[in-house]
């Protein structure tokens, strides 16, 4: 519901400009809104749910995001739009970090992988179906059900939680750090609206790039702060753990730009450099959505032979250069070439994303995990916002080199060339990794005891 519909809105921003009667950039203000609120509570969901109990505020953050959505359906003017946004952006940056925490802290280590692979669904699927559902959607229907339809959706996300999800008790309570609160809320919302900013070809660079210059400032004055806290609002102890820090803030990270990267340029070249409809373009990418659901039942047995750190790095590299090789395509390239590649392009991202989240709790003790929620959490974040802002800045640097005033065919090589170069030097990166990282999760090592005993067997 909330990775939707996040993808969802911008298909249907001149249908909605055109109900309020203002212009389409005006209703940037609603993607801004929603983006500054999430990143302003996204630090504190982690000390929430252990104030009050994490069943607790992942069902009220379900409530929250699912009576907004109606109030972002009914909207009659603009500002009831952003209002509604605003309390979206409120249930969204406690739902996803919340759930991921309920999951954390009830999956044995034996279940991690597969219990990861499940709640990974959402962000491998919904930025590669959301553009064509929502434009699908606006043209037969009406942009406002792109927000009514998260009503039922979320009436059965309520009743599921409370089928399902046990009422375990709050965790023990500390204060509230504020100066960590502001630092981290603030380094967020001037990071992500200045990455957002980037990301629009419309928007003065100078203003973004000083909010994103901004963001990285206040962000390491936050993390000073956080590391002499007596009691702060998010421990960075998880960061001791080198799993975690590779999968979520170091390799890992730039992996997630180059992922996140690649959804945002393939509708815009066939679109913008093939010269297709979304609708024509809608079908190319499902080959790349396909490729996602194919490797789903693969993940675990691969994982289980190989281990994560052979995994990631040669999937990394080979996921890199699929990414690369959509560079070269053009519209004279024959279907029997353009779906395969494609296709694996699909079959890659999946692959590293499971292994990416799964890698990340793997070595987390319980008493962390909490925090190391809330740390991913808003890695994810600012890794999604990052990679369609790098995206875009190539995609204008490159047509700004040949003195073109819009991109074209010629100005996707490059931006593809670097964000390829960018998932296949983060995969190589994980040669860092122990040979035996993750094994008790992947199962690895019940795999290779299992082959010992085979052989010493035979006589």
């Amino acid at each position: 519901m909330q990775n939707l519909d996040g993808s969802i809105i911008n298909t249907s921003l001149p249908q909605i400009a055109g109900s309020f009667g203002v212009r389409p950039l005006d209703l940037s203000v609603g993607v801004t809104a929603y983006l500054v609120t999430v990143a302003a509570v996204l630090p504190a969901s982690g000390w929430v749910a252990d104030r009050f109990g994490a069943r607790r505020v992942f069902l009220a953050a379900i409530l929250l995001f699912t009576l907004a959505s109606l109030g972002c359906g009914l909207a009659g003017t603009l500002p009831q739009f952003v209002a509604a946004r605003v309390v979206q952006g409120l249930g969204g940056a406690l739902m996803t970090p919340v759930g991921r925490m309920v999951v954390l802290r009830n999956a044995q280590k034996s279940e991690l992988l597969q219990a990861t692979a499940l709640i990974t669904w959402p962000a491998l699927l919904a930025p590669v179906i959301g553009p064509v559902l929502g434009g699908f959607i606006t043209t037969y229907a009406s942009w406002r059900w792109n927000f009514l339809l998260n009503l039922p959706l979320g009436l059965a996300g309520l009743a599921a939680v409370l089928r399902f999800v046990p009422a375990l008790p709050p965790e023990a309570r500390r204060p509230f750090d504020r100066p960590g609160f502001l630092l981290s809320a603030g380094a967020l919302v001037l990071l992500l609206v200045g990455l957002e900013g980037l990301a629009r070809v419309e928007a003065r660079p100078m203003v973004p790039l000083l909010l994103t210059i901004l963001g990285v400032a206040t962000g390491i004055i936050a993390v000073w702060h956080l590391r002499r806290a007596p009691a702060p609002l998010v421990s960075l102890s998880a960061l001791a753990t080198q799993t975690f820090s590779a999968s979520s803030l170091g390799a890992g990270f730039l992996y997630r730009i180059a992922i996140n990267a690649t959804p945002f340029l393939l509708p815009l070249l066939f679109q913008v450099g093939f010269g297709m409809d979304a609708a024509g373009a809608g079908l190319l990418v499902l080959a790349y959505f396909l490729g996602n659901l194919a490797m789903k039942p693969l993940t675990s047995p691969v994982l289980r032979r190989f281990g994560f750190r052979t995994v990631l790095v040669t999937n990394g590299v080979l996921g890199g250069a699929t990414i690369l090789a959509c560079g070269w395509l053009t519209p004279g390239t024959p279907p029997a070439l353009l779906t395969p590649l494609l296709f694996a392009a699909g079959l890659t991202r999946s692959m590293q994303l499971t292994c990416l989240n799964t890698l990340a709790f793997a070595d987390i003790e319980p008493a962390w995990r909490s925090a190391a929620t809330t740390l991913s959490g808003v890695s994810q974040q600012v890794s999604s916002v990052l990679g369609i802002a790098v995206a875009a800045v190539l995609l204008n640097l490159a047509s700004l080199w040949r003195g073109a005033a819009e991109p074209g065919l010629a100005d996707f090589l490059p931006a593809f060339f670097a964000i390829g170069l960018l998932a296949a030097g983060s995969g190589l990166a994980f040669l860092r990794l122990p040979g035996a990282a993750g094994a008790e999760v992947s199962g690895a090592v019940r795999s290779s005891a299992r082959r010992g005993e085979t052989s010493s067997s035979r006589p």
